[in-house]
């Protein structure tokens, strides 16, 4: 039993991925009655954002309010992302009708797509600076609010879409599940100590949370792939330019985060997306099939995840 426990804590994310993929094909194997894929989708749904919520308030009840600093990594990190999502965005503005358009339009995405909730998570068992990447992941939502409104109507215009309905589309959809968890971890702080010593003391539960999340997230991303009527070469496409998206992000936040000794937590400030928001913000505001450059996201970067945990786990047996 020890050995199995271990084996997981280990290998808990790419076991995730892995339970996601097959729980999603034993799902269209199994012969379920009719309603029954209406009913697993509202539930994940819900188990879903309330999975998150849950990690964040953990992960935030073990930072102070003076703990969230800016950090110089924190300008360049957010220049280079709103840099690129203009420049793409540039691009098709004045070529409407450029080849490979849709490519451009997943590279966006990856780029002014906010950090994902559970990078301080997955920074602080890698030994970096949790507060750090959540300072970064408030003023990167907050970017991505102002950002997006202002230059995705350019990109691809709809009637209504105007600077403040999509601002506030895109607060609704960050709100909760950032904002509100931090408020409460700080409310129970200083009004709650005993409780908040308790939550402090969870150890990796908020950990456990996540992979929990992440099974669902790939189950999704999985039957978003599956379903989607892309040509092949299309998905290559997407699958190929969401992969240099992931691999240039997680190198470009450490080269600015090491002359601050901070590369771990600049490097998933960078490179670990929030691909639901992604996902959503495509079939949103930009060409639905896009979306699939969100899954294809949440793929590689748990990937680079999942190798970079074992790195730390392996240097950390070393020095034993």
């Amino acid at each position: 039993m020890k050995f199995i426990l271990r084996f997981y804590k280990n290998w808990a994310l790419p076991i995730s991925m892995l339970l996601g993929v097959v729980s999603y094909l034993i799902y269209t194997i199994l012969p379920l009655p009719q309603g029954i894929g209406t009913a697993v989708s509202k539930g994940i749904s819900i188990m879903q954002p309330t999975l998150i919520f849950g990690m964040l308030f953990l992960s935030f009840c073990k930072l102070r309010p003076t703990d969230l600093k800016p950090c110089r990594w924190h300008a360049f990190l957010l220049l280079i992302q709103v840099s690129m999502f203009t420049l793409m965005a540039a691009l098709l503005i004045l070529f409407p009708h450029l080849h490979g358009r849709l490519l451009v339009e997943s590279a966006m995405i990856c780029f002014i797509c906010p950090t994902a909730c559970a990078a301080a998570v997955v920074c602080a068992k890698l030994g970096g600076s949790a507060a750090h990447l959540t300072s970064y992941i408030l003023l990167i939502n907050i970017a991505a609010a102002l950002f997006i409104p202002l230059i995705v109507p350019l990109v691809n215009p709809h009637e209504g879409q105007t600077f403040l309905v999509t601002f506030l589309l895109v607060l609704r959809h960050v709100f909760p599940t950032l904002i509100c968890p931090l408020l409460l971890a700080w409310l129970i702080r200083y009004t709650m100590p005993r409780l908040a010593r308790r939550l402090q003391n969870t150890g990796d539960a908020a950990f456990y949370l996540w992979t929990i999340a992440l099974t669902m997230a790939i189950a999704v991303t999985t039957r978003s792939i599956a379903h989607s009527n892309v040509p092949v070469a299309t998905l290559l496409g997407i699958a190929l330019v969401t992969l240099v998206c992931c691999w240039a992000q997680f190198y470009i936040g450490r080269y600015f985060g090491r002359p601050s000794n901070d590369q771990i937590a600049a490097g998933q400030a960078m490179g670990q997306k929030n691909t639901v928001f992604a996902i959503w913000m495509a079939y949103t505001f930009l060409t639905p099939v896009t979306a699939i450059a969100g899954g294809f996201y949440s793929v590689w970067h748990n990937i680079f995840n999942s190798y970079q945990l074992y790195k730390k786990r392996k240097a950390k047996s070393a020095k034993v």
